[in-house]
């Protein structure tokens, strides 16, 4: 409930005089704050536990080599004795203690424990730094201490913070502990779906992300910098699209207009479409900005410029112009400055940064790639077709030559 639904609709009890002032209606928002913010605290120490739990499991079916152990079948023996045990119990299928087991190898046997401790601290420190506070949960008690394995890896507490399905995703599909650590950082930091997730790495973000040639560092507040520099690529996958073979800037911005949801996915979280050659008008003649967008956690305009060809120097000016132009036309006092973004065919490093020297605005340049491009066979008739119509006509001159007789 809002404060002005507090204000304008409070909630009377029938068996008693209520007087309501302000200060009341204050208090009250404050009480409801703090038992959302209980409720997400239980939520996240439910989920701390569950996790330490599989990170348990999975430590003794790896430490005490429980395969070599007891036999090839104990993990299905493992979860026939945990179903019995507590029948209305879910997570104890074979597969999900298989997932526990490789979840904790995954993590040991990629890095040390110093090393691992040391990744965790350097994500936990660019959450306090984009704002994010999160509580640390105090889930190793006395008695789990005493009970370590010797050589046991320690629990990450940041992983409470992590959904089970997400964390399984991620070792599944990661090659190794930095890229792991990488999506864990941005699961936590954007709150991503699992789905959300699975679209990053297909889009193989973490070799990706932030690698867009900017100026972002000179332009803008460090904060600001670092956000804005980790939501560019340096190669944006265009797959999702198919053009021919001789394709211009109006063909590919009609390809990625129409299919602007999975453009958005590429661009990443974040991104609101604001529309497609947006008018201007500048000094009484029209201007056009190939695609408008505006960046939610930002707060401020993305102009996105598309090129079929190769980035030339004279694209930085066109571009400066436009987010100018968005500045003084279109952005509001509430807005940040205005990013803009050139996406062309390819890039050469020393041409975009010589280009960017003098430019006060923050701007980068990335390219694209995987545009599928149409057979050509599609536009003209196949062999079988050809041999029919050389038939055709064949009989059609018999038929004429016979008949002249």
């Amino acid at each position: 409930m809002s404060e002005n639904q507090i204000y304008n609709k409070p909630s009377v009890t029938k068996t008693h005089d209520i007087h309501f002032d302000e200060d009341y209606c204050r208090w009250i928002i404050e009480v409801k704050k703090r038992f959302r913010n209980a409720q997400i605290k239980a939520a996240v120490n439910v989920n701390s536990e569950q996790l330490l739990f599989n990170w348990q499991l999975g430590r003794d079916l790896v430490i005490r080599k429980a395969e070599e152990t007891w036999g090839s079948g104990i993990v299905e023996q493992v979860s026939l004795d945990l179903k019995s045990e507590f029948p209305d119990a879910n997570g104890f299928s074979t597969t999900n203690l298989w997932n526990m087991k490789k979840w904790y190898q995954f993590y040991r046997d990629g890095s040390s424990g110093e090393e691992l401790q040391e990744l965790i601290g350097e994500i936990e420190s660019k959450l306090l730094k984009d704002g994010k506070r999160l509580s640390h949960i105090g889930i190793f008690a006395e008695d789990q201490k005493l009970q370590q394995v010797v050589g046991e890896l320690d629990f990450p507490n940041i992983f409470a913070y992590v959904p089970w399905g997400h964390h399984i995703a991620i070792v599944t599909k990661c090659n190794n502990l930095e890229e792991a650590l990488f999506y864990i950082h941005r699961t936590i930091s954007e709150g991503l779906s699992r789905n959300a997730l699975n679209n990053y790495i297909k889009a193989d973000l973490y070799h990706t992300a932030g690698k867009a040639i900017t100026n972002f560092d000179e332009k803008l507040p460090s904060s600001q910098s670092r956000l804005a520099q980790s939501i560019t690529k340096d190669i944006y996958d265009l797959s999702f699209i198919s053009l021919s073979a001789d394709y211009d800037e109006k063909a590919l911005e009609d390809a990625l207009e129409e299919n602007i949801s999975r453009f958005l996915l590429e661009l990443g979280t974040g991104f609101a479409f604001v529309g497609r050659q947006k008018e201007l008008v500048i000094a009484g003649k029209t201007r056009r900005i190939d695609m408008l967008f505006y960046h939610i956690r930002l707060r401020c305009y993305v102009v996105v410029e598309l090129k079929v060809g190769s980035f030339e120097p004279e694209y930085a000016g066109k571009l400066n112009f436009y987010v100018n132009a968005v500045n003084e036309l279109i952005c509001t006092t509430d807005d940040n400055p205005t990013i803009g973004l050139l996406i062309c065919r390819d890039k050469d490093q020393t041409e975009v940064k010589w280009a960017f020297q003098g430019i006060t605005n923050p701007m980068g340049v990335a390219s694209y790639d995987n545009v599928r491009i149409r057979e050509i066979q599609e536009q003209f008739p196949s062999d079988e077709q050809i041999r029919q119509r050389l038939d055709q006509a064949e009989d059609e001159y018999n038929w004429n030559k016979n008949g002249m007789k």
